[in-house]
């Protein structure tokens, strides 16, 4: 690109968003025809267009040589094929707003045919749905067509592949953003994550006190899927596990679950206090690492014939501070288990022996606590009660489903789509963080225990149980019925 663009001092990722920013007044997409716009995107405008909360121009921008018509047309069999029915005159709203031009990202032509397009916008959003080796120069191209002065870019994760290169490209799009800018979307955080969890632990007086070191003997989070890689292979295997969701969506959980209260509401007091947490764990020990691959994916198409890719991975964290040391977190992830389920559960310490006259009865069952993140929502309290009909005490479960109560949530894509065009940054990584998670992640990654295979529909490698020995194994995941 022949584009001479002045430099952008470098930021640290830690200023102060002001929560000024202005509400977008055109949403620009590149990588409008890829897959993610097929499968998230078009469905995710469409139900927010439904419930009245789009009110800009969407304009397109990819490589293929596609008329509008031809995007509206996509557009409808995507959102069809997401299993949503379309109602016609929504639809036809949601259409009048979208808006196509053909490009190559590494012509200035394109940049400037978008400036053209955007002539009046003020506040324009850049989302980026392209491999992030194109971040550099889409960034800059628009930066060299005056685009990036008051806008927002989104960009898709992974943010990086490591330390090294998530610094690199941090240093790269910094030459044209402010950090404030620059908006590194995690579907994770769309779902029920970080604001939700914060306010169950905060806003509940029974909950708060004892969510800490005094009381809870371990934490444990799961994220199992039932099914497995399928036809994404060739993204796959040279990502694995850990840098597809430990690094990014189940450190967001952990954060969630142990950080400290903020001050205040307001982006940069919250991503304060969530950094805080990355910053007092010490960098994850192999040792405590175990990795796992279910029979059968190397035949997968686009997979290694000799791959080590990791498609199971459990762990053990530390949080060096004072509500949390000694605390273990443990955390599973992996594909071909027996169920689909995301939650996060506390485990409370054993009570002392019971001495008022229940002979026989062993020591009650630790109590336990437990979020359902994902594909269902709700909250489960594990406790031991004796009841009237019952020879002897027993566990009882306290549940209740968010859907039962509430009704249809929105999808992440909605929630994050949504808070990117208001300007709501706090469901958004902050540099700093990702540097920080890189951080803790490092050493699995330059010395990774080798891969256990481990059969399809079983709860992976049996090396993954021994790593919660003496901490009462692996619990739930607790699935709705």
């Amino acid at each position: 690109m022949s584009t001479a663009v002045r430099p952008r001092t470098r930021s640290t990722g830690a200023q102060r968003e002001t929560g000024d920013a202005q509400p977008a007044d055109v949403f620009v997409v590149f990588g409008i025809t890829g897959d993610l716009a097929k499968v998230m995107t078009f469905h995710s405008l469409y139900r927010l267009e439904r419930r009245g909360l789009l009110d800009c121009p969407i304009v397109g921008v990819a490589g293929d040589d596609w008329t509008v018509e031809d995007l509206r047309e996509h557009a409808r069999k995507c959102i069809a094929h997401c299993g949503e029915k379309i109602d016609d005159e929504v639809f036809d709203r949601f259409a009048a707003r979208l808006s196509y031009l053909p490009g190559d990202f590494g012509d200035d032509d394109t940049y400037r045919r978008v400036a053209a397009q955007i002539k009046d916008a003020r506040s324009p959003v850049f989302y980026l749905e392209i491999p992030p080796s194109l971040f550099g120069m889409v960034i800059k191209g628009l930066a060299g067509a005056g685009l990036t002065k008051s806008a927002r870019v989104v960009v898709e994760k992974p943010f990086g592949h490591d330390i090294a290169s998530a610094a690199a490209l941090n240093a790269e799009v910094h030459q044209y953003l402010r950090e404030s800018q620059l908006y590194r979307i995690d579907h994770f955080l769309g779902k029920m994550g970080l604001v939700e969890i914060l306010f169950l632990r905060f806003a509940n007086t029974m909950f708060e006190p004892i969510w800490n070191r005094n009381y809870v003997s371990s934490v444990e989070i799961t994220m199992a899927e039932s099914f497995g890689v399928e036809d994404r292979g060739h993204f796959y295997d040279p990502v694995g596990a850990l840098r597809d969701v430990l690094v990014n969506h189940i450190m967001q959980v952990v954060a969630a679950a142990a950080m400290e209260p903020p001050a205040s509401g307001d982006a940069t007091t919250l991503k304060n206090a969530l950094v805080s947490v990355f910053q007092a764990m010490p960098a994850a020990d192999p040792a405590h690492y175990v990795r796992g691959q279910y029979e059968g994916y190397r035949e997968i198409d686009g997979v290694a014939a000799d791959s080590t890719t990791e498609t199971y991975a459990a762990l053990r964290l530390h949080i060096d501070n004072w509500r949390w040391s000694g605390v273990p977190f443990f955390i599973r992830t992996g594909k071909q288990l027996p169920i689909t389920q995301t939650e996060l559960r506390l485990i409370f310490e054993r009570p002392p022996r019971l001495g008022f006259g229940l002979a026989g009865v062993e020591g009650p069952e630790p109590n336990q606590l437990v979020v359902k993140l994902d594909p269902t929502t709700g909250i489960r309290l594990l406790v031991e009660a004796q009841r009237a009909d019952s020879v002897k005490p027993e566990q009882i479960n306290l549940d209740m489903e968010f859907a039962q109560e509430g009704g249809e949530g929105a999808t992440p894509y909605e929630v994050l789509l949504h808070a990117a065009m208001v300007g709501d940054s706090k469901r958004f990584k902050r540099q700093d963080s990702v540097t920080e998670t890189w951080r803790v992640m490092q050493p699995l990654l330059d010395a990774p225990p080798p891969v256990q295979a481990y059969e399809k529909g079983s709860w992976g490698p049996s090396a993954g149980d021994d790593l919660v020995a003496g901490h009462g194994g692996w619990y739930g995941p607790w699935v709705a019925s």
